[in-house]
């Protein structure tokens, strides 16, 4: 089933004026936070604001791949996580599961390529086995990579580079000289990944939680006060508009920046912010 063509008019006119004023991110990462508190004001049960969070994924993931993102990046699961109650943590898995069982197919056939960053042989076997059948699946598609991150952590990640960059200098293959930022960047797991252009994290926390701490180092970041499950495709226009907003200096200082080309852009934001109510 085609993601183009289930699109509505008044969404396709939104991300049509996104795109004429260009300079979208090529990557986007997600800190999805939120899913619990979300369903504490509900009076549900924490699975539950998983469960919806799902539904937000499924919605940004198409969006993504509708204006033409190449890499969206979802934070899902910590390393740190795992600290969290058995019951809980046994009900992400079991809805992981469900959610590499039930999307594949579409996925696939939307172009999206599956790719994951974290200590996955930690993950129960089940949910390893359908994550490398949906790597498998998909690895020669050519649309949005879906990176998700799986057990994963920042520091754990350059410790990991650490130790297998301290191997290679110990077998000789590679020379202390060697080494600079682009050569060890080469050992962390994002290394098919460019670097986010755009960091943006629900619930208002200001905060990376060991996310990404390398590759973030120039990211330019968006904090809202949304609960992951409220997130849907409208938040991440606005969040898109404000990134477009922010990257208007073209290299310019702060000080060079024009009345008028603050003018345009002010505009530009209430254009969108519009559109986006009126949807």
């Amino acid at each position: 089933m085609s993601w183009n063509e289930q699109q509505g008019s008044e969404d396709k006119n939104i991300q049509q004026e996104l795109l004429k004023n260009g300079n979208l991110p090529k990557h986007i990462a997600m800190i999805m936070d939120g899913n619990g508190r979300w369903a504490v004001k509900q009076n549900l049960n924490r699975i539950a604001g998983h469960r919806e969070g799902i539904e937000t994924v499924r919605d940004i993931v198409k969006a993504c791949s509708q204006l033409g993102i190449k890499y969206l990046t979802l934070y899902a699961f910590s390393i740190e996580n795992w600290k969290r109650p058995t019951s809980e943590v046994g009900g992400l898995m079991r809805l992981l599961e469900f959610y590499l069982r039930r999307e594949l197919k579409e996925l696939n056939e939307n172009k999206v390529k599956m790719f994951s960053i974290g200590k996955v042989s930690s993950l129960p076997k089940s949910v390893q086995k359908l994550l490398h059948r949906a790597i498998d699946t998909t690895k020669d598609n050519d649309g949005l990579t879906l990176t998700l991150a799986l057990s994963y952590s920042g520091r754990w990640d350059i410790v990991r580079a650490v130790q297998m960059l301290s191997l290679d200098v110990r077998r000789g293959k590679i020379s202390p000289e060697d080494i600079n930022e682009e050569f060890f960047a080469g050992y962390l797991q994002t290394n098919p990944l460019p670097d986010p252009d755009f960091v943006i994290r629900t619930s208002g926390e200001m905060r990376l939680s060991n996310f990404l701490l390398w590759e973030n180092a120039y990211s330019e970041f968006y904090i809202t006060e949304k609960y992951w499950p409220e997130f849907r495709r409208n938040e991440l226009y606005k969040a898109l508009a404000e990134f477009q907003h922010r990257e208007r200096r073209f290299g310019k200082t702060s000080e060079q920046i024009t009345n008028k080309e603050i003018e345009d852009q002010n505009t530009y934001l209430k254009r969108i912010l519009n559109a986006i109510n009126m949807s």
